[in-house]
C-alpha cells in the first residue's frame, strides 16, 4: 500500500511539472522573439535619426548638393519603410498571457491534487476504522444529510434577501392604466411560485435527513398511494389553469379595445428595421397616410404613398412624445425582419412583423418630470426598446419616450417637420408626370 500511493505521487508531481514546462517554455521563446523584434524596431529607428541628421547637415553645408540631399534622403526613406515593415508585423500576444494560462492550469490542478489526497486520507481513515472495529457505515448519511440542511437554511437566506434587499431595486410600479392589471397578475404569480419554492425545497433538503439510513432502522415499503397522486396532480393542474385564464382576460380586456376609443386615440405609427425606429404623427386631419414599401426610394425611405392626401401633412418625430391622462393608439410595422415594440415601464410589449400591423392602446399616467421627481433622478427617461434579437445592432435600437402635458404636446407638435418635403414634393411630381407620360403613349398606340 504505501509504495504504491508514493508511486501515484510521483506520477502526479511529474505531470504538474511536464505540463508546466510545457507551457512555461512558449513563453519564454515568445520573450526571446519579442526581445529581438524591441532591437530591431530601435536599430531601424536610431538609423532614421542618423539619415535625418546627415540630411540637415548636407543641406547646411553645401549649397547646389542636391546628389547628396537626394542619398541621404533615400536612405532614411529606406530605413523608415525598414522599419514600419517592422512594426507592421501587427499586435502580438503579451507573454504575460502564456504566463498567467501556465499559472491557472497549474493551480487547477494543483487543486485536483489536493482534492485526491484528501479524498485518499479519508479512505486510509475509513480503513483503520474497519480494522479496528469501529467504523459505522452509516456516519456519512448523517454528515450528508446536515450538508443538505445547511443548504436548506442558505437557499432560504438568500431567497429572503433577494426579495428585501434587491426587490425594490428590481421593481417599479407601472406608469400605465392598463399597466396596474399587468402588476397584479404579476404578483399573484410571483406568490404562487414563491410558496410553491420553499414548500418544495423545505421538503427536498429535510426529508433526507429525517428518513436517512441509521442503524437499527429499517425502512418502510410505501409503493404507492392514489390520494397523494391525484393531489400532486390535480391541484397544480387547477393553478396553472386559473393562472393561464387570469392571464388571458386580462390580455382580452387591455387589446380589445371599442371602436370608439380607437378612433378618438392619438393615433402614433412606428416602423421598426435594422437598426432603428421611425416614428410618424398624423397631421391636422388626423389620419396617417397610407405606405407602399414598392415606393421606397433613397429620399423616401419611409415608403411613404404620397398618393393619399391624407400622408401630406404627416408628421416625422426624433422621438416618441405623448400627453399625460391621454389614450394613445400605437401603429407597429416591421420594414424587414420581426422587432418587439417594448417600453417596459408602461408594460407595454407587441411585436412588429413585416406584412402586417399590429396595434396597442394605452394611458399614461405620470409624465416624464413626475418620474424623475419619484426616482430622485434627474436625467431618467422612459425607453422604448426591441426586445427581438434582432441582428448585430440590436443593441442600438431604442427610443425615447417623453410623456408631457397636453398644452407640453400640442406645442411640441406644432414645431415638427412633415415627411412630405420640399424634396420629396419634386420627386413625387416627376414620378407622376412620368406616370401621365406613359399613359398618353399608351392611349395613342
Amino acid at each position: 500500500m504505501k509504495f504504491k500511493i508514493n508511486n501515484r505521487f510521483r506520477a502526479v508531481l511529474g505531470c504538474l511539472l511536464a505540463v508546466g514546462l510545457l507551457f512555461s517554455t512558449p513563453s519564454f521563446a515568445f520573450q526571446q522573439d519579442s526581445l529581438a523584434q524591441d532591437t530591431a524596431v530601435s536599430a531601424a529607428s536610431d538609423t532614421v535619426e542618423e539619415g535625418q541628421a546627415d540630411t540637415a547637415a548636407t543641406a547646411a553645408t553645401a549649397e547646389g548638393g542636391e546628389a547628396t540631399a537626394a542619398t541621404t534622403t533615400s536612405k532614411s526613406s529606406s530605413s523608415s519603410s525598414s522599419s514600419a515593415s517592422v512594426l507592421d508585423e501587427g499586435p502580438q500576444i503579451d507573454p504575460q498571457v502564456y504566463k498567467n494560462m501556465t499559472y491557472y492550469i497549474l493551480l487547477f490542478l494543483i487543486l485536483c491534487t489536493v482534492v485526491a489526497v484528501v479524498g485518499k486520507v479519508l479512505s486510509i481513515y475509513e480503513l483503520t476504522r474497519k480494522m479496528n472495529g469501529r467504523y459505522n457505515p452509516f456516519a456519512n448519511n448523517t454528515f450528508q444529510s446536515i450538508l443538505l440542511v445547511i443548504f436548506l437554511v442558505a437557499f432560504l437566506g438568500f431567497v429572503y434577501y433577494g426579495y428585501v434587499v434587491w426587490g425594490d431595486w428590481a421593481w417599479r410600479s407601472a406608469v400605465t392604466e392598463h399597466g396596474e392589471r399587468i402588476d397584479t397578475m404579476f404578483i399573484v404569480t410571483t406568490v404562487i411560485i414563491t410558496v410553491v419554492l420553499v414548500l418544495v425545497h423545505i421538503l427536498l433538503f429535510t426529508f433526507p435527513y429525517i428518513y436517512r439510513m441509521r442503524k437499527g432502522t429499517k425502512a418502510y415499503y410505501y409503493p404507492h398511494n392514489d390520494t397523494i397522486e391525484k393531489i400532486w396532480t390535480i391541484v397544480p393542474a387547477i393553478v396553472l389553469t386559473v393562472l393561464v385564464l387570469f392571464g388571458f382576460f386580462t390580455w382580452r380586456s387591455i387589446t380589445n379595445v371599442p371602436e370608439e376609443l380607437q378612433k378618438s386615440a392619438i393615433q402614433v405609427e412606428v416602423l421598426g428595421e435594422q437598426f432603428q425606429w421611425q416614428v410618424r404623427y398624423p397631421g391636422a386631419d388626423g389620419v396617417i397616410g397610407k405606405r407602399n414599401y414598392k415606393l421606397t426610394t433613397p429620399m423616401n425611405s419611409y415608403g411613404i404613398d404620397f398618393n393619399d392626401k391624407h400622408a401630406w401633412d404627416d408628421i416625422q418625430a426624433s422621438d416618441i412624445v405623448i400627453p399625460v391622462n391621454k389614450s394613445v393608439r400605437f401603429h407597429i410595422i416591421s420594414k424587414d425582419i420581426i422587432h418587439s415594440f417594448y417600453i417596459p415601464d408602461f408594460r407595454v410589449q407587441i411585436n412588429a412583423v413585416p406584412g402586417m400591423t399590429n396595434y396597442f392602446q394605452f394611458t399614461p399616467t405620470m409624465t416624464t418630470e413626475d418620474m424623475r421627481e419619484k426616482m430622485d433622478d434627474p436625467k431618467y427617461d422612459f425607453i422604448m426598446l426591441c426586445n427581438k434579437i434582432c441582428g448585430s445592432g440590436h443593441y442600438n435600437m431604442q427610443k425615447k419616450v417623453i410623456v408631457v402635458t397636453e398644452e407640453e404636446y400640442k406645442e411640441w407638435l406644432s414645431t415638427q417637420n412633415k415627411y412630405f418635403t420640399e424634396d420629396l414634393q419634386k420627386e413625387f411630381a416627376a414620378a407622376n408626370a412620368e406616370v401621365s407620360k406613359e399613359l398618353t403613349t399608351a392611349s395613342l398606340n
